[in-house]
């Protein structure tokens, strides 16, 4: 069975470029986990109440920025697993390879551009 048809064996990526996209995930990985002590640090609970009306707009904020955080790191770790497990790099819809191009600017990337913006329209 080719990884055409399965979106198995890491879509035919070779190790050298699985090495510097599981790096580039570690990278992203270790951001967010940062990202997130960040925003742990920056509690608005610290916010006198002078500042109450500012710091509600920066909490409204801060808990958006904190979502997507937490969203893109489990969507590292899922890829990470990916790779790990030999599904890195298929499209989960189509199952046909990601390209290479994309994965270096999306390496968390579950589908294809294509599907991407087929499940986006779907929303």
């Amino acid at each position: 069975m080719s990884s055409h048809t399965t979106g198995v064996d890491n879509a035919g990526l070779t190790p050298e470029d699985l090495a510097a996209l599981r790096q580039g995930l570690l990278e992203q990985r270790a951001f967010r986990q940062e990202q997130l002590r960040e925003f742990d640090r920056a509690s608005p609970a610290r916010a006198d109440r002078v500042a109450h009306r500012r710091a509600a707009s920066q909490l409204e904020v801060h808990v958006e920025l904190a979502a997507s955080a937490r969203m893109v790191l489990a969507d590292v770790e899922a890829a990470l697993e990916r790779l790990e497990t030999g599904q890195y790099g298929g499209c989960e819809l189509c199952r046909w390879p990601i390209p290479l191009q994309r994965l270096r600017i999306v390496p968390q990337a579950r589908y294809c551009a294509r599907c991407q913006q087929v499940k986006e329209v779907g929303r």
